[in-house]
């Protein structure tokens, strides 16, 4: 079973259940998605909201090693991405050497603002934690009294690791950034990290197709047709 962990937002209702989808509809192997909803960990993840916190999960996401009972691994991933490749291939780069194996991201965003408004900061390792395979036994240091209290750079910036050869690479086609990197047509997971097309400035953005493809199949239902006949 691939434990798959996804970042809840109320806003963004829409993105999170189109990602879960894709997650399903390409993975050959059984896995098990969990949102992290504040409403469901509110006994556990106490900690009140930054002012700087773009979503709602900007911090929740550490305590995913405390769920899992600091066994076995997790994927987490933030809910504005979508998957178009096997999860099951990220699952086999698994390297139990590391805690934590990440896309190391190099950049600095072309925009001072992303989705709804907000501001964009800017700080080494900038989106490594918006995608990452957590070894959780490895992370036993992510206690909740740890991530209830330490600062936002101190968890996003992985200071919670003894040392950064902790950190595993992962290939940047499983978190590829839209409207940073440049558009291509292999990438495994794409992540719209400047905001996606369920918002409503955002409907033309990269890999926006993509997005809506995969919406409109989730949105299918089936629906019993009712007989025009009745019986004598």
């Amino acid at each position: 079973m691939i434990n798959i962990f996804v970042g809840y937002d109320s806003k963004e209702k829409a993105a999170f259940n189109v990602l879960s989808y894709s997650i399903l509809k390409n993975s050959t192997q059984p896995v098990a998605i969990t949102p992290i909803y504040l409403g469901n960990i509110k006994d556990t993840f106490v900690r009140e909201r930054n002012s700087l916190s773009s979503t709602e999960f900007s911090f929740s996401r550490f305590i995913i090693p405390h769920l899992m009972n600091y066994q076995g691994w997790a994927v987490f991933m933030d809910c504005d991405q979508l998957m178009k490749a096997d999860i099951a291939e990220l699952w086999r780069l698994r390297d139990d050497k590391y805690a934590v194996q990440v896309c190391k991201h190099d950049y600095i965003p072309k925009s001072q603002t992303k989705f709804l408004g907000q501001v964009q900061t800017v700080y080494p390792k900038k989106n490594w934690s918006s995608f990452m395979l957590m070894n959780c036994k490895k992370c036993a240091a992510l206690t909740p009294d740890y991530v209830n209290s330490a600062s936002g750079l101190e968890l996003h910036q992985f200071k919670w690791l003894e040392t950064e050869d902790l950190i595993g690479d992962l290939p940047l086609e499983w978190n590829w950034l839209a409207d940073e990197y440049e558009k291509k047509d292999d990438v495994k997971n794409i992540h719209y990290t400047e905001g996606g097309p369920w918002f409503e400035n955002y409907g033309n953005c990269d890999y926006a197709d993509d997005w809506f493809n995969y919406y409109t199949e989730t949105m299918q239902i089936g629906i019993r047709k009712e007989s025009n006949t009745k019986e004598a």
